[in-house]
């Protein structure tokens, strides 16, 4: 249904407007979702969504629609009559060229065809593992079919699977977190994350307080998440660096060497193959090396760069194209090899309400979550009371400051489908904590 009517559609528009510019692209996402609270299933979801994406580009004027509205026809009319009510549109770079897939994006088929006692035993094996703590998260499943055609002759059509499983143990108002997601179903655990959440949060008992400062850090992938995030959004984003707004400087050495990272939408964390514009996505370097390799492009910034699109276009997203699978690459160390070598300083789980205060220094500002423990003579020595952070992201990585990479990259779910972010643990040489629990 969803390619015929993906053809219905740019006919109908074709018609409707003759010697237009034409793009259609439609989505279909069957997506299932298992909450839990409690430790007791509380919900479950399931939604079969299509929808329509049609942009016309005729007489120097573009207009997009963007609906779950599945009339060919009436769709194309009202692109038309929206077109002479637009705007001029000087900076119109033109519709995507016949051009095949770089890859296909994983399709698993025991995640396309997951039902709720599947997802269900996931979370009885969480609860289970968490040894009678309160529990509560969730299990997601997801597939995505893509279709895309153009009045210049582009044509692609992608699948794509995605699974997450985001969950909490709770002891005497603390939180132990633990998350994974994967294009596959079968590498979710939900023994194994029950048991890490449960850890986490016994290891939370009789906090310290300890006053603000520069620590030695290191990172759980959780919080690693946040910063690939932030880059993602506010540094590799392509509208973000053609506005001057980004602390991307292709071509220079702006972090650490062991720094690599990539957008990655055809690995096991998943991801789509194709973007909104027709354009194929497949794995781009970020930052190689520690050297800024690039930014991720739709046709519009690209053409204002001097550059080819690199298939990151999200049409009705204002946020502009930004890297939305970053991963960074693993290192040769593990948790237990960083803590070692600590003499001072503070193990986080997790970030959370962070807030960019400069985006061209990555200057953000956030709280730590889920636990922080207090490392000296490397060893954890208790756990400690949150702390809020003033600092730029892109120094806490520059060159000399990261002193270990972990050697697993675990895949952090997002709040949306098909976005997900891979980080390994990280070893900082400082973080800048301003403010403790007292303020």
């Amino acid at each position: 249904m969803t390619s015929e009517l993906t053809a219905q559609v740019l006919d109908a528009a074709i018609k409707a407007m003759p010697g237009a510019q034409i793009e259609v692209k439609v989505d279909r996402i069957q997506s299932a979702l298992t909450r839990f609270a409690n430790s007791f299933i509380h919900q479950n979801v399931d939604e079969d969504t299509i929808r329509v994406g049609l942009r016309v580009h005729h007489e120097g004027r573009t207009v997009s629609v963007s609906t779950t509205q599945t009339d060919a026809e009436a769709l194309a009319q009202r692109a038309g009559a929206m077109l002479p009510l637009a705007p001029l549109d000087p900076g119109w770079p033109g519709i995507t060229a016949p051009t095949s897939l770089h890859e296909q994006s994983i399709v698993d088929e025991d995640t396309r065809d997951c039902t709720p006692a599947d997802r269900a035993a996931l979370v009885q094996d969480f609860v289970q593992a968490a040894g009678g703590l309160v529990t509560a998260g969730y299990c997601r499943t997801a597939t995505w079919s893509g279709f895309y055609l153009n009045s210049a002759g582009q044509q692609l059509t992608a699948a794509a699977t995605d699974s997450a499983m985001d969950g909490i143990a709770r002891l005497d108002g603390a939180d132990g977190v633990a998350r994974y997601a994967s294009a596959r179903l079968s590498d979710l655990e939900g023994a194994a994350l029950g048991e890490q959440a449960a850890n986490s949060v016994r290891a939370q008992g009789d906090p310290v307080e300890l006053p603000p400062g520069r620590y030695e850090v290191i990172l759980q992938p959780a919080a690693v998440a946040d910063i690939l995030n932030n880059f993602a959004l506010f540094g590799f984003n392509g509208k973000v660096f053609t506005e001057g707004r980004s602390f991307a400087e292709p071509g220079s050495a702006q972090l650490d060497p062991a720094v690599t990272i990539y957008d990655d939408p055809t690995g096991p964390a998943g991801g789509v193959s194709f973007d909104a514009e027709g354009t194929p996505r497949g794995r781009m370097t970020l930052v190689d090396g520690g050297v800024t390799a690039g930014v991720t492009h739709d046709r519009r910034t690209a053409a204002k760069a001097g550059v080819a699109s690199t298939g990151h276009c999200i049409i009705e997203d204002s946020w502009g194209p930004m890297p939305r699978n970053p991963v960074l690459a693993p290192g040769d160390t593990n948790l237990a090899e960083m803590i070692a070598r600590v003499e001072r300083g503070i193990l986080v789980a997790d970030f959370w309400y962070t807030r960019v205060l400069d985006p061209r220094t990555m200057a953000l500002t956030g709280l730590t979550r889920n636990g922080a423990w207090l490392i000296e003579a490397g060893e954890i020595v208790r756990p400690v009371r949150n702390f809020r952070f003033t600092q730029s992201y892109v120094q806490a990585l520059e060159p000399g400051n990261v002193l270990g990479i972990g050697s697993e990259s675990i895949a952090q779910p997002n709040r949306y489908e098909f976005v997900n972010t891979s980080a390994p643990v990280l070893h900082l040489r400082s973080w800048n904590f301003t403010g403790g629990a007292s303020g």
